[in-house]
């Protein structure tokens, strides 16, 4: 087994779970990237509002949506694009939270995945001032990238793991997380 998993990053249209406006997954190979998906798409019904707050995170305004598809359209193509594949999403209990609520929303299931956290394996890796995505991905070169872009989180996310397991030495996956002394989680 090599170091093979999806990176994924959601941006929310408010503060309700179930209201992703944007995707972006990043495929790693052999401990490289080499594929990308994104997508902005209108969040799940009666979630389908934009907060200022958010806006002004992610830069994404209703205007911006009103001619793409639903989410229920993009669900299928994400995880047609993640397979069997590991998800990581940096602070993976929000992104995890966002798959499942906005399932929920649009009454889709999902299949078994398995999933880490990028967060939990810099602060097992870096001694570090702080562990937000931007600064991890900073402290191991990867200083330039649109934060808060759903594309540019994932690519930062999956340079993160690949530098960690790079540090530890680690082969692949399983590798890795032993190393740090994390376990998969099923979504």
């Amino acid at each position: 087994m090599s170091l093979d998993f999806v990176a994924i990053d959601f941006e929310t249209a408010n503060g309700s779970p179930a209201s992703p406006c944007a995707v972006g997954l990043i495929r790693v190979r052999d401990g490289k990237v080499v594929d990308g998906f994104e997508s902005m798409f209108k969040p799940p019904p009666l979630h389908n509002w934009f907060s200022a707050g958010n806006i002004a995170v992610h830069g994404i305004t209703p205007s911006m949506i009103e001619s793409a598809p639903d989410y229920s359209q993009v669900l299928s193509q994400m995880l047609e694009f993640v397979a069997e594949d590991v998800l990581i999403a940096h602070n993976a209990p929000f992104d995890m939270g966002v798959l499942r609520a906005s399932a929920e929303a649009i009454g889709a299931d999902l299949p078994a995945l398995s999933y880490s956290c990028s967060l939990q394996i810099a602060r097992k890796t870096y001694n570090l001032d702080g562990y937000r995505l931007n600064q991890v991905a900073y402290a191991v070169g990867h200083e330039e990238f649109d934060h808060h872009n759903a594309l540019a989180d994932s690519d930062a996310c999956s340079r993160i793991v690949i530098h960690a397991a790079n540090r530890h030495g680690a082969q692949n996956l399983e590798e890795l997380l032993s190393s740090t002394k994390l376990t998969l989680k099923q979504l």
